[in-house]
């Protein structure tokens, strides 16, 4: 009947409205530091069979192939792109970019959580703490590091030494050790907002280490993360999406107009 048109056209255009709504967020994330794009996984419902595969005909032989009809689809998942992003140079001294796996590890102040970020646009507070930019909360690096109010220079070495040079001192003195953390499964990271994740059951358990160790990326000073948005793809995707779009309307428009030629035959 074409009633079942109208429900399995309408789930085709609210698997592409989900997905237009998670290519409207990878554009709109186009300049965001560390942001991992986003993809939507579809599956099809179930299937009304009719005739089941491999029942016998007339002649007891097995036949080859059922009728079975499918009634829709759905969206299953959304999976994030872990692909490293163009690293920019920007030559600011607290500027972080980790090269290969891992996230930075930072402390929520307001809920105490431990929070990770590929984001390292860093900054320092009125305590000399490093944390991460924000102007909505002072979230401190994990564990923190306190850099001297009179340092005239900072240098942060691959390996996550943060080292400081004060007056009166040529050398440079260490300050602290920037670790990273890594996940069996980074798809599975909750994402909070403010390019920050939290751990989940999903996600496994939080491996932490030093850059450049057990696996992690290394850091490099005066550099950010870009945003792995690639926007020729996305309008690709776009194109698409609003094409399938049309087609399932068109389908669910060809559904009613037979409904009506049937409830038309009465007149006749």
């Amino acid at each position: 009947m074409s009633v079942q048109t109208l429900y399995t056209a309408a789930t085709g255009m609210g698997a592409m409205e989900t997905k237009l709504d998670v290519i409207a967020n990878n554009l709109a994330n186009i300049n965001t530091t560390g942001f991992k794009k986003d993809r939507a996984n579809f599956e099809d419902l179930l299937y009304r069979a009719e005739v089941y595969p491999g029942v016998q005909d007339a002649s007891q032989t097995p036949t080859a192939v059922g009728t079975q009809v499918g009634l829709g689809v759905r969206v299953t998942s959304t999976q994030t792109d872990q692909a490293q992003g163009t690293l920019s140079d920007t030559g600011r001294e607290l500027d972080l970019a980790i090269q290969g796996k891992g996230y930075f590890r930072v402390l929520d102040p307001s809920s105490q959580e431990t929070m990770f970020t590929r984001a390292g646009n860093l900054d320092i507070n009125a305590n000399g703490q490093l944390t991460v930019g924000s102007a909505q909360t002072g979230r401190l690096l994990d564990p923190p590091i306190t850099i001297p109010n009179d340092a005239t220079a900072m240098v942060i070495n691959a390996n996550g030494e943060v080292m400081a040079r004060v007056p009166g001192q040529t050398e440079l003195a260490l300050q602290g050790q920037l670790q990273l953390s890594q996940f069996v499964n980074p798809d599975g990271l909750l994402k909070v907002g403010e390019n920050m994740y939290l751990a989940t059951d999903a996600s496994g358990p939080e491996q932490q280490g030093n850059p450049n160790e057990q696996g992690l990326g290394g850091l490099r000073q005066g550099t950010l993360e870009a945003s792995n948005v690639q926007p020729v793809h996305e309008l690709i995707d776009l194109i698409t999406t609003q094409r399938a779009f049309e087609l399932n309307s068109q389908a669910v428009q060809a559904g009613d107009q037979i409904m009506q030629n049937i409830s038309n035959l009465r007149r006749f």
